[in-house]
């Protein structure tokens, strides 16, 4: 299991990146638990998880520099993999957003780019393409020390290789 310290930023899969503002330990009956307690940095919520629950539910350390360049070059290729029924390619997608690898989030904002040319998003997959937009300019800022929209302009740029263009924000 990875350990995390105090002030360190970390990644919540599908919720973003949070800060980790506090270890505690809580006891319940004659059992003691360790918690982090996050501050996520989108909604400002704060959050408590328990050690036990870490790698269940993917609490990571950000992005270093190697796989931002890979997650780059991702979008900027031509092609993307996807299913055809709704409902599974749904189920993919918030399996790859609830992981949260940085990779698995520029493939399901690209998967949905795609999809969006040839016909128009249902609700729930605009508000996922959204999500990951928003994961992937916070994780990549943090990652490289930009600011958001420094970020912005180098995803453009990749996508546009691929003849893809970053949505604006719902």
């Amino acid at each position: 299991m990875t350990l995390f310290q105090i002030g360190e930023k970390i990644v919540y899969p599908n919720h973003g990146i949070g800060t980790v503002e506090n270890i505690s330990t809580r006891s319940f009956g004659a059992q003691a638990e360790r918690f982090y307690l996050l501050r996520l940095t989108y909604t400002s919520m704060t959050v408590m998880v328990p050690f036990s629950h870490v790698t269940e539910i993917g609490l990571r350390k950000v992005t270093r520099n190697g796989e931002v360049a890979r997650v780059l070059s991702y979008l900027a290729e031509g092609s993307s993999k996807r299913k055809c029924d709704w409902k599974d390619r749904f189920k993919e997608n918030s399996d790859r957003m609830r992981k949260g690898t940085l990779l698995e989030i520029a493939e399901v904002l690209k998967t949905l780019l795609v999809l969006q040319i040839e016909k128009p998003l249902s609700f729930r997959e605009k508000k996922m393409l959204d999500r990951a937009r928003h994961m992937l300019i916070t994780e990549l800022s943090i990652s490289r020390g930009l600011r958001e929209c420094e970020v912005m302009e180098l995803i453009e740029k990749a996508l546009a290789k691929a003849s893809l263009a970053l949505p604006a924000p719902l």
